[in-house]
């Protein structure tokens, strides 16, 4: 037995923090099962049908779990899993493997080939595409677990709690997590945008992503992992990991019992906002602790149509969000196609960088009357309303004149009129841009990705998509120093304010109003309990001049009394 008062030696592995927390137990590594050989003897001619009906039976079976798990969840994770269960019955992908199967190759070779097709297809598309290659091999090898007669992969089942670790984790598989089981979540892979990092927020799991040298940590060796900074550490004092576990449970109390409205220790008000798609979201967050809607995401009702939507039937969509806040602030952001999120009447079919292509305002140069008839309808919603704040903004704003023109239409209608700030050309004009419009709000999320030049949704670049990032952050204490300036709104709605530390760290920088999704408003909230104006000034002071993310965390954490 070694001697308690020896030094003992420890490695400590670091990755991009998302979900805070602190957790100490045994580490538990999930892996994707073992491909079979790409290749085997020619199915006989009349084996094949038979094979195909087998295929379909197995993509089926795969899809009808898939989309029970969605009924029984909400919010995100039903989203995700829905979009995962779509997989598995998408006619592209099956008629792919059926005309292989129909050709002689066996059924799982031919779902393994017809995978890896789409596989590239989704990596040469980018954005969010690329990340649905993750959700792909999932319904991939869930497929063909059945045509083996074998049980669907996935997380091992826990009868103690657990750290869990994986090269990345499919949504099917982070939606099924268990909090007081698994205590926490590390990936080799992903980013702070990531389905496994959002999942795991409304989870209220701590979680670590793109820890690179995460195979350093061995399959059932104790780990602590804080998840405010980043790191898992092996080798450490059992007493003292299990006495930060116990102080971060103190932190979960205080978040357990904090009630808002928001404001910091010495009673400065700080405007917490929800990030809603629909009325059901929009009446959820009104029974929380939202003060009412910062982004409101129109997407929803376009992308479930091949034509435009009629204005009544957007307004019908939107009153109901108007509803759910009848004396508030509702921040409506028009139609955001393409990138990600294609829309076929409003996008182009095809484009080499979507990301950087038509998307948000843009799509109004080949279609103007989408935005007008929008606009319209939001206008005919808030009417329905009248006690609700309604706001107005525009995305992927880069020019003057885009402003200048979306706030005159948006002003005849008797609406504020905004943009957001998600281009660096807008950041670096913001007197000019401010001076166009009523309010402004920063798009983390985007800002981020123009800004460091590297795709948000790409699993191997999460260090560079990382808000904390120090131009980032130089960027948008630009834009809300001129947003004082003008007295004029400058807010946050990306998923930078949902992070508690770098919350405080935008407050002190002069943001006004921060919106998340609405579970992730008491962790912001009761954080700004605990600190004064004073500090959070203090902590957006301590950012500046950081040469990396981890020393910008550092440097406000250490300000706001948290080191």
């Amino acid at each position: 037995m070694t001697d308690s008062t020896e030094p003992t030696s420890t490695t400590t592995v670091y990755g991009t923090p998302v979900v805070p927390g602190v957790a100490y137990a045994p580490a538990a590594w999930t892996r994707r099962p073992p491909m079979p050989p790409a290749t085997a003897p020619e199915l006989p001619e009349d084996q094949r049908e038979g094979a195909v009906a087998d295929f379909d039976a197995a993509t089926k079976a795969v899809a009808d779990g898939l989309f029970k798990r969605a009924s029984e969840a909400e919010g995100h994770v039903a989203e995700v899993l829905t979009v995962t269960a779509s997989l598995a019955t998408d006619r592209a992908w099956k008629r792919e493997a059926t005309g292989r199967i129909r050709k002689g190759t066996p059924a799982v070779q031919a779902t393994m080939a017809a995978t890896e097709k789409f596989i590239v297809l989704f990596e040469k598309a980018g954005g969010l595409m690329e990340e649905r290659t993750t959700d792909l091999r999932d319904v991939r090898d869930r497929v063909i677990a059945h045509l083996q007669g074998q049980p669907e992969p996935g997380i091992p089942l826990a009868d103690h709690p657990v750290v869990l670790l994986a090269d990345d984790l499919s949504p099917a598989d982070t939606a099924g997590l268990r909090p007081e089981l698994y205590v926490a979540i590390a990936t080799q892979v992903g980013g702070p945008t990531s389905h496994t990092s959002i999942i795991a927020r409304q989870l209220g799991i701590p979680c670590i992503v793109a820890a690179r040298e995460l195979d350093e940590i061995p399959d059932g060796a104790p780990v602590l992992v804080d998840a405010h900074r980043g790191t898992l550490t092996l080798g450490v004092d059992e007493a003292g990991a299990l006495q930060a576990v116990a102080e971060d449970a103190e932190r979960l109390k205080v978040i357990r019992q904090w009630h808002g409205p928001a404001h910091t220790a010495d009673g400065v008000p700080v405007q917490l906002l929800a990030n809603v798609q629909d009325g059901a979201g929009a009446a959820a967050a009104a029974e929380g602790e939202a003060e009412g809607v910062g982004l409101f995401r129109t997407e929803l009702l376009f992308l479930n149509t091949p034509v435009e939507p009629s204005v009544d039937s957007q307004a019908e969509s939107y009153e109901p969000v108007f509803a759910a806040f009848p004396s508030s602030k509702v921040v409506v952001r028009t139609l955001d196609a393409g990138s990600d999120k294609p829309v076929p009447f409003a996008t182009l079919s095809e484009e080499f960088n979507p990301a950087l292509g038509v998307r948000g305002i843009r799509t109004t140069g080949h279609n103007e009357k989408l935005l007008i008839h929008q606009l319209d309808a939001i206008a005919e919603a808030a009417k329905l309303q009248p006690g609700t704040d309604v706001w107005v903004m525009a995305p992927m704003v880069s020019t003057i004149p885009e402003a200048e023109w979306f706030s005159g239409l948006v002003r005849e209608r008797g609406l504020k009129a905004g943009i957001m700030i998600e281009v660096p050309s807008a950041v670096i004009l913001i007197d000019q841009f401010l001076e166009a419009v009523d309010f402004v709000s920063i798009g983390t999320n985007d800002l981020t990705q123009y800004t460091m030049a590297a795709d948000r949704m790409s699993p191997h670049l999460a260090e560079y998509t990382d808000p904390w990032q120090p131009a980032v952050l130089a960027l948008i204490a630009r834009t809300a120093a001129e947003g004082r300036k003008q007295s004029k709104p400058v807010g946050v709605c990306g998923e930078a304010a949902a992070d508690p530390v770098l919350a405080c760290v935008l407050t002190g920088m002069g943001i006004t109003s921060l919106s998340m999704a609405t579970n992730a408003i008491p962790p912001v909230g009761a954080e700004l309990s605990q600190v004064t104006m004073a500090q959070c000034e203090a902590a957006a002071a301590a950012v500046r001049g950081s040469r990396d993310a981890g020393a910008a965390r550092e440097r406000a954490r250490k300000a706001l009394g948290l080191a």
